[in-house]
């Protein structure tokens, strides 16, 4: 017995230092990020941004592989149940990491299945609207909404999704009612929009932004509590129809839980300098987002503030939803 005790040990004080060398040359080959939304929205974006950059600063291949569904929580599950390696990273979004814990029954939990790294991004919505649907403010929206309950149809990015709970609150807040058509992500949102297949969409400024220039779409209002720099003719929802309405989302890298803190501590620090990084500034501004500068632990700290601030908002969402269904039903 002393002899195996000893092999064992023996054993152990060479897994450790091996274990280490390992981290300590990581990567040592190609990494995965996982984009969670369809290819030619914000997400995509800032994860190609994301992944083209850190090529460059660790040495290795970053290969997007675009994992839609669910308003996001397909591919956050899939980052969840990775090995924890560090070879296996999200960019995640608001939406499946904060919002969705309150929604629906999911697989992960985000404060146990997933370690934050940073926040690479930050960007508010703008609501656009067909060309020929007869509203031009959030005041003309919600006349039409109630003149119109349950005729007015929107976009979202996927189902428990920001781009879908930002019209949810609107509608709690506003005590409107429309109908909610589902999509595998913002940029097919935004192209329903621009076809008249919905009336309007709550979407992020890296898709509504060059619609809105170009015209194919109007742009009646922003999600933010200030007006936008990038559309500052458009006025808030919060200065308008709903106070205190303020939705904005983030795009953030996350690992599996229990990554090594060393592979941790050498993302976050690839993304701290990503956020300055002049030509990613310059992409980002083009997109109607902001870089951010965070470790960790503080991006941590702000999911664990936004699920606070999210779970009575969609309680309430939730149960309005759970009436309009009732309401649907009686009426069939």
């Amino acid at each position: 017995m002393r002899f195996l005790g000893r092999m064992l040990l023996t054993l152990g004080l060479f897994a450790g230092p091996t274990a280490l060398h390992a981290q300590g040359n990581w990567p040592e080959r190609p990494i995965t990020l996982i984009v969670p939304y369809a290819a030619g929205g914000y997400t995509d974006l800032v994860g190609r941004l994301t992944a083209r950059y850190l090529e460059k600063t660790l040495g290795k291949s970053v290969i997007v592989d675009n994992r839609a569904g669910a308003g996001g929580i397909v591919g956050t599950q899939a980052v969840a149940s990775s090995p924890p390696d560090g070879y296996t990273l999200c960019v995640c979004s608001v939406g499946a990491i904060s919002v969705a814990p309150f929604a629906q029954k999911i697989s992960y939990d985000p404060l146990k299945d997933l370690a934050p790294v940073g926040i690479v991004s930050t960007i508010v919505q703008a609501v656009i609207v067909k060309k020929d649907l007869p509203v031009n403010s959030p005041a003309e929206l919600v006349a039409y909404a109630k003149a119109n309950p349950g005729k007015l149809n929107y976009g979202s990015a996927g189902a428990g999704g920001l781009t879908h709970y930002a019209a949810e609150l609107f509608e709690a807040r506003t005590g409107t009612l429309m109908v909610h058509i589902p999509y595998k992500g913002g940029a097919p949102a935004t192209t329903a929009v621009m076809a008249g297949d919905v009336d309007l969409s709550f979407a992020n400024m890296t898709d509504a932004l060059p619609q809105i220039e170009a015209g194919t779409v109007r742009g009646i209002a922003v999600t933010s509590r200030e007006r936008s720099p990038y559309l500052p003719n458009l006025p808030s929802i919060h200065e308008t129809v709903a106070p205190d309405f303020l939705v904005e989302t983030w795009n953030g890298v996350l690992v599996a839980p229990k990554t090594p803190e060393a592979i941790i501590s050498k993302l976050s620090d690839a993304l701290i300098k990503m956020a300055d990084d002049p030509e990613i500034k310059e992409q980002m501004r083009k997109a109607g987002a902001t870089t951010v500068k965070n470790t960790p632990a503080q991006f941590r700290a702000q999911i664990e503030q936004e699920m606070a601030q999210w779970k009575p908002l969609v309680a309430e969402i939730v149960a309005k939803e759970q009436a309009k269904e009732k309401g649907q039903a009686n009426r069939n």
